[in-house]
């Protein structure tokens, strides 16, 4: 009975995008610039993701580099790993991640780095370091990009989520299955208040250790990082 009452919704629906597409044709029913918007709305998606993987491809060279002068600091340097894998797997996830959920594991990626990157205040060899220095311009760049990206994103939802609620076009989205797109925001508000990272100044309530602090900054192994960054 319930397989009938559902074939009985399908010609149901089926029947209204025809007569929409009769009358008005696909442009006027709206089933076009639904089409249109949602893919959109998709390739801004792949833009963020492109970003943020390029992000997480700088963490372990970046983390090397520090990890050379500041050496004790392991506990921090752990957690910035796991914030960096977290976000790879929600990358890497078979048929993508929610924005939500990529935006959440970016959001932790930014507060683990935080109390790294305190640690560069108290090494000002690793302030002049060549290798540092090209590290922290591609990860401000990367992070600029994905501010960009996010933007764009989020834009573009919103004009395809306006699409499929206002009439008539709604009526298409209805027929069609056109679900609305979630935004790229982090959904927790304790992580609202997320330490910016922030490589000229000591993140907000992190303080360095009292063994980098008057540390005279010579490297163990510095010279060597995890690679090359892409």
């Amino acid at each position: 009975m319930s397989r009938i009452r559902s074939q009985t919704r399908s010609a149901a629906r089926v029947a209204v995008l025809a007569g929409a597409l009769a009358v008005g044709g696909p442009t006027g029913c709206g089933y076009n610039s639904i089409q249109s918007q949602d893919e959109q709305a998709a390739q801004a998606k792949r833009q963020i993701e492109v970003q943020l993987q390029r992000r997480a491809d700088l963490i372990p060279n970046l983390v090397a580099t520090v990890k050379g002068y500041a050496k004790q600091e392991e506990t921090i340097f752990t957690r910035v790993a796991d914030a960096q894998r977290g976000l790879t797997g929600a990358l890497a996830r078979p048929g993508g991640s929610a924005p939500g959920e990529l935006a959440s594991a970016n959001d932790n990626l930014t507060r683990a780095l935080a109390p790294m990157l305190t640690l560069v205040q108290a090494y000002p060899q690793l302030q002049s370091n060549q290798q540092f220095l090209r590290l922290q311009d591609e990860l401000t760049g990367t992070e600029n990009r994905i501010a960009v990206a996010r933007t764009d994103y989020n834009g573009a939802v919103q004009t395809y989520n306006t699409t499929i609620r206002t009439f008539p076009t709604a009526i298409t989205a209805k027929v069609t299955g056109a679900k609305p797109r979630e935004y790229f925001q982090v959904t927790d508000p304790a992580a609202l208040g997320a330490p910016k990272v922030d490589f000229g100044g000591t993140a907000s309530g992190v303080a360095p250790s009292a063994g980098a602090a008057g540390a005279s900054g010579t490297p163990t192994g510095a010279g060597t990082t995890g690679g090359t960054a892409r």
